[in-house]
C-alpha cells in the first residue's frame, strides 16, 4: 500500500490526555448513577479482584448494570449524547485542524486516532469525534433496537499496543484478526513507527509508549498542571524511559504541546522526504 504523501499519525489516549480525569466522573457517575465517584471505582476494583478479571471490563459491566438498575436510557444515541458535554483541556477543539494544516505545508498526510481505555460511545459523542480516523476504545454490544446489552470490546494497557500495529500495517478494523497477524516486512508497512506519535498520561499508556519509543517513534507525556498525581505520573514516565517528551494539558496555539507538535512534524517530514533525495550511482551495464 502506498500513499501520495508520507502518512504520519498522532494517536491519543483520552482520559487525562485530551480531557481531565475519567470521562465517567464528570456527569454520568454523580448525576445519573447518583454515586460518589470514589465508591464507583472502588466497586469496580473489588469486582475485578473477586472475579479475577480485567478492571476495564469490570468498569464497563458496572456502568451498564448500574444504568439498567436505575432505568436509564441505554440506546447508542443516548450514550453519544452523554459524550457531547465531555470536558476537554484548553485548545483541544482547535488542535486537530491546526496540526493538519501544518502537516499539509510539510507535504505530510496527518491522521489522528484515539487509543483509549475509556468508553467509545461517549467519545463518539464528543465535539472532537469527527477528527479521528478511528476511535479505538472500550465499547458496548448493542442489540437490534440499538440498546446496550453487553460488552463488545475492552481496551486495556496491553491491548492498546495491538492498535499501534493496526495503524502501522494500516489494517484498521477491530474485528480483523487475520490481516493484523499477516507477516509484512517492516520496510513495506504503510505507517512506520518513526512516523507515529502517541500522547498519553499514565499507567495504561506504559506499554504503548514503550513500544513507540523502542521503535523510533515519539511518546509524549501529558499532565494536568497543578494536579500532584498527574504530575507525578508524568515524571514516572520519564524516569522509567517510557516518554522523552512532555507538556501540560494545554493544546492552544503557542503552548508547549503545540511547539512539540511542530517540531515532531518537521523532523518526520525531513526524514520522510530525504528518501526522495537519495541518488545512488547507476548500476554498471
Amino acid at each position: 500500500m502506498s500513499f501520495e504523501r508520507p502518512r504520519v499519525v498522532f494517536a491519543y489516549d483520552f482520559d487525562g490526555t485530551l480531557a481531565p480525569g475519567h470521562m465517567q466522573n464528570h456527569a454520568f457517575i454523580p448525576d445519573e448513577l447518583g454515586m460518589d465517584r470514589a465508591d464507583f471505582w472502588e466497586e469496580v476494583r473489588a469486582l475485578a479482584v473477586a472475579q479475577r478479571g480485567d478492571e476495564i471490563l469490570a468498569y464497563m459491566h458496572v456502568m451498564l448494570t448500574k444504568a439498567q438498575e436505575r432505568g436509564l436510557e441505554l440506546s447508542l444515541e443516548s450514550w453519544r449524547r452523554r459524550g457531547a458535554d465531555l470536558k476537554l483541556f484548553p485548545g483541544v477543539e482547535a488542535w486537530f485542524e491546526r496540526q493538519n494544516r501544518r502537516a499539509e505545508e510539510l507535504q505530510l498526510d496527518l491522521r489522528h486516532f484515539i487509543i483509549s481505555s475509556g468508553n467509545r460511545e461517549l467519545i463518539e459523542g464528543s465535539p472532537i469525534a469527527r477528527h479521528f480516523e478511528r476511535i479505538y476504545a472500550s465499547a458496548f454490544i448493542f442489540d437490534a433496537k440499538q440498546e446496550a446489552v453487553g460488552i463488545a470490546l475492552g481496551v486495556n494497557y496491553t491491548s492498546k499496543t495491538q492498535y499501534l500495529f493496526r495503524i502501522n500495517k494500516w489494517t484498521l478494523e477491530e474485528w480483523d484478526s487475520v490481516a493484523i497477524n499477516r507477516s509484512l516486512d517492516k520496510d513495506h508497512r504503510p505507517v512506520p513507527f518513526d512516523r507515529i506519535v502517541y500522547f498519553g498520561d499514565g499507567f495504561t499508556d506504559i506499554p504503548t509508549m514503550r513500544l513507540v519509543t523502542d521503535q523510533g517513534g515519539y511518546a509524549v507525556a501529558v499532565y494536568h498542571e497543578g494536579d500532584p498525581a498527574s504530575e507525578a505520573a508524568a515524571l514516572s514516565l520519564r524516569k522509567d524511559g517510557r516518554a522523552h517528551l512532555a507538556g501540560p494539558g494545554d493544546y492552544t496555539e503557542g503552548s508547549a504541546l503545540d511547539g512539540l507538535a511542530t517540531a515532531m512534524l518537521t523532523e518526520m517530514a525531513a526524514r520522510a522526504h530525504a528518501q526522495n533525495l537519495v541518488k545512488w550511482p547507476d548500476q554498471p551495464t
